[in-house]
C-alpha cells in the first residue's frame, strides 16, 4: 500500500492508497475538499467535524441521485412495453457509504481541531 500526502481545507493528511489508485484517491480528495470549502465559505458552519459530516452527506446524496438515475429504466419507445429487470438497489451503495464514513472517522480522529 502506498501513502500519499493530501490537503483538505488547508489541513494535511497522510492517506493509504492501493497501488494504481492514486489518481482516483486524489479525485476523491478534490471533491471532498471542494465540498467542505463550499460549506465553510457559506459562513454558517465553523466546526471542522460538522463541515465534514455535512460534506459527506451532500456527497452521499449526490451519489444516491446518480445511482437512482442510472437504475431507472429508459422510457420505452412508443408501442413497446417498458423493460423490466432488477435495478441496483440503494443497499448496493451502503458498503461504499460505510467506507466513506470510516475514512472520515479515521481522518478526523487525528485532527486536534475538532469541536
Amino acid at each position: 500500500m502506498k501513502h500519499i500526502d493530501v490537503q483538505i481545507m488547508g489541513q494535511s493528511y497522510l492517506l493509504g492508497c492501493p497501488e494504481g489508485g492514486e489518481s482516483q484517491l486524489r479525485d476523491a480528495v478534490d471533491r471532498v475538499d471542494a465540498a467542505m470549502t463550499k460549506i465553510r465559505e457559506s459562513g454558517k458552519v465553523k466546526a471542522r467535524d460538522r463541515i465534514a459530516v455535512l460534506a459527506a452527506l451532500n456527497l452521499a446524496f449526490d451519489l444516491g441521485q446518480i445511482q437512482k438515475a442510472q437504475a431507472e429504466p429508459a422510457p420505452a419507445p412508443a408501442g413497446e412495453p417498458a423493460a423490466t429487470g432488477s435495478a441496483s438497489s440503494p443497499e448496493a451503495a451502503d458498503p461504499r457509504l460505510s467506507q466513506l464514513v470510516q475514512r472520515l472517522d479515521q481522518v478526523l480522529a487525528g485532527d486536534g481541531l475538532l469541536i
